[in-house]
Order: structure tokens, then C-alpha cells, then sequence
């Protein structure tokens, strides 16, 4: 597993448990960084991860409205809420993240709810990442 792919799981699961606990992403970050501070053996996966969260935080309105806008009837709130912290850090690396080409972003993004979500969750993160990378890139 490649050291992006390690940061896109850390950073999903930093998004995903801020979400199912209601916590603000900001904070669940810095408890993150604690961790990372405290486990330096994880080091390598930390700073993207780290940077993906932050992009989200930063982006969060803009992140969602493109998501709402592709998403074809499904409101976020009624998204599972894997699928919602994919999207979320698949569309910031769409976006913001010029180093990521939109493939490997919509691959990686399909690859996580294959193995985390249910099995409607692929067609419909791709369906939405495919309509999102089609628009313009926004620069960071």
C-alpha cells in the first residue's frame, strides 16, 4: 500500500469518526496530531493526511455545495456517512490538489467504499466524483 493511499485511510478516518461524533473537525484533527506525535512509527502517513483534513476544513462549504450539486437527489445528510467523508476528501483532492490526478483520486475514493461502505456505495462515489472532476479545477 502506497504512503498516499496510508494518509487518504488516516485522514477517512479522521473525517468519519468528527462525523459520526459530532465533533468539529478541528478539533478531532488536533487530537489527531497528539497520536501522531506520540507515534512516531506512523509518521509517513501523517502530513497528507493531515494536509487532506485541513483542506476539508478550509473548503468545507464549497466541498459540499460541489457534492450536492453531483449528487443527484441525495442530500448529504442521507449519505452513509463513509460515503460522505470519501467524497469530502476525494472532492478536496479533485479541487485543491493538482499533484492528484482525478483518476487516482476517483480510484482511490471507489477502492475505500468497496471495502467500507455498502455495495451501491462504488457506482454512486464514482457517479459523483465523475461529475465533479468534469467541472473546472479550482486553484487552491
Amino acid at each position: 500500500m502506497s504512503a498516499r493511499t496510508k494518509s487518504r485511510k488516516r485522514a477517512l478516518d479522521i473525517l468519519f469518526s468528527a462525523d459520526v461524533r459530532g465533533e468539529p473537525l478541528e478539533r478531532a484533527l488536533a487530537v489527531e496530531q497528539e497520536r501522531a506525535d506520540a507515534r512516531p512509527e506512523r509518521a509517513s502517513s501523517w502530513p497528507y493526511a493531515r494536509q487532506i483534513v485541513q483542506g476539508v476544513i478550509d473548503h468545507a462549504d464549497e466541498i459540499d455545495d460541489a457534492i450536492a450539486e453531483h449528487a443527484n437527489g441525495w442530500p448529504i445528510d442521507r449519505m452513509p456517512a463513509v460515503d460522505r467523508a470519501v467524497l469530502r476528501l476525494a472532492t478536496w483532492e479533485l479541487e485543491h490538489n493538482p499533484e492528484v490526478p482525478a483518476g487516482v483520486a476517483i480510484d482511490e475514493a471507489v477502492e475505500l467504499v468497496k471495502e467500507l461502505s455498502t455495495d451501491d456505495s462504488p457506482r454512486f462515489v464514482n457517479g459523483v466524483l465523475g461529475a465533479i472532476a468534469k467541472t473546472p479545477r479550482a486553484t487552491a
